[in-house]
């Protein structure tokens, strides 16, 4: 008998140790942005998609709405490993210089266009600025086209942003692009955005359509211009430390599944403009 229980136990401590083999496979993915915005719906049709290419290989664990932090916080978390891939955008070129090329006022003109500047100039030339800074970008997505809300009048050109106090992300080169236009632009977290619009701490804030709708800012401004000066792409990106510590047959399924799901991006991209 004494023999049969101390089999069982074994046996039960083995099982431990294979729950704890599998936990430690756990990819987490996290993003700042909310449910119906397209970076949100990319990030979870990925998360679908790689799950089941990777079956018991490993687990893709998606948390959105900046439930594990701010886009900075993000960043940070990759290179501890407490995450393993996260969504950035703007942020990026306060990172990486080189992708401040996307911040740049109307020089992508479509999604054709940014396509074709990601495979002559994003892969062969940024991303290795930013693999430089301890990060390894797997994938290329969209962020969208963005465009003008605010509360106090339309904007029809540059001119009429005189005065007008604009949430922008904490990028540098967007900064100085409302500052040439003659807002007062206010580099904030999107998260902080809502609330900083319904108490007038701001005026207005810029972003691709699924971003606003999705984090309801149609019900605190008054006017959406359609500006399209600014077409951001998000990047899905890990630490390189941690990244380089998957096996190699994850990694593989994981890039492969981040070009797989870029077609799909683009199409949903193109519909929710229509809508």
């Amino acid at each position: 008998m004494r023999k049969y229980l101390l089999g069982a136990c074994a046996g039960i401590l083995a099982l431990g140790g294979l729950a704890q083999s599998a936990s430690a496979q756990e990819i987490v993915f996290a993003i700042s942005a909310k449910p119906g915005s397209l970076q949100h719906l990319t990030a979870e049709e990925f998360t679908r998609r790689a799950n089941e290419l990777l079956g018991d290989k490993a687990q893709v664990t998606f948390y959105g709405s900046s439930q594990l932090g701010k886009d900075k916080d993000l960043m940070q978390k990759l290179k501890l490993g407490t995450v393993h891939l996260a969504m950035p955008s703007s942020i990026m070129s306060s990172i990486a210089g080189e992708a401040g090329l996307f911040d740049m006022p109307f020089l992508v003109k479509d999604r054709a266009h940014l396509n074709r500047i990601e495979h002559k100039i994003f892969w062969p030339m940024i991303a290795p600025a930013i693999e430089e800074k301890g990060y390894k970008v797997i994938g290329f997505w969209e962020n969208g086209i963005r465009h003008i809300t605010n509360n106090v009048k339309p904007i029809n050109t540059p001119a009429d942003l005189e005065g007008v106090k604009i949430r922008t992300p904490k990028s540098t080169w967007r900064v100085k692009m409302f500052t040439a236009w003659g807002a007062n632009p206010t580099p904030m977290s999107f998260s902080e955005v809502f609330v900083a619009l319904q108490t007038g701490v701001i005026d207005g804030q810029e972003n691709p359509y699924t971003n606003i709708y999705g984090a309801k800012l149609n019900e605190v401004q008054k006017y959406v211009s359609v500006t399209g000066h600014v077409y951001t792409p998000s990047y899905l990106t890990a630490g390189a430390t941690q990244w380089a510590k998957l096996p190699e047959d994850v990694r593989q399924i994981l890039e492969q599944t981040a070009v797989d799901v870029q077609g799909w991006m683009y199409a949903t991209g193109a519909m929710d403009d229509i809508s």
